[in-house]
């Protein structure tokens, strides 16, 4: 019997929300989103139940509207980090959801590793 690829995502999106949940010991989550146009990121703690800080690539100073590809990716991440400084966190969880840790989703996690935040 095979999965849809709609299982599979949803699978290891439980997979890592899961692993994030037993490890958090209260520092905030890094949630990556990927849709076809786009890309979007949250620093959310999920103890007060906020989000600290957030970046996507529909944000015009970024210079990076309408696209949506490895450089796109890398303009958000290090936009995220700098805005999770300014917000006083240095250390997240990373929650890339369902989606592969490849291409987009690691392009944004290097550049937000390069901007000073640790996972």
């Amino acid at each position: 019997m095979a999965n849809s690829k709609r299982d599979l995502f949803l699978k290891r999106r439980l997979r890592v929300r899961n692993k994030i949940k037993k490890m958090a010991a209260g520092r905030p989550r890094l949630s990556v989103h990927r849709s076809g146009k786009n890309i979007s990121v949250q620093v959310i703690d999920d103890v007060q139940g906020v989000t600290l800080a957030a970046a996507s690539s529909l944000e015009k100073d970024l210079g990076v509207v309408g696209k949506n590809n490895v450089e796109a990716s890398s303009k958000v991440g290090a936009a995220i980090a700098e805005r999770a400084k300014k917000a006083g966190v240095e250390e997240v969880f990373f929650d890339r959801g369902g989606f592969l840790f490849h291409g987009k989703v690691k392009a944004l996690a290097d550049a937000a590793r390069e901007g000073g935040l640790k996972f």
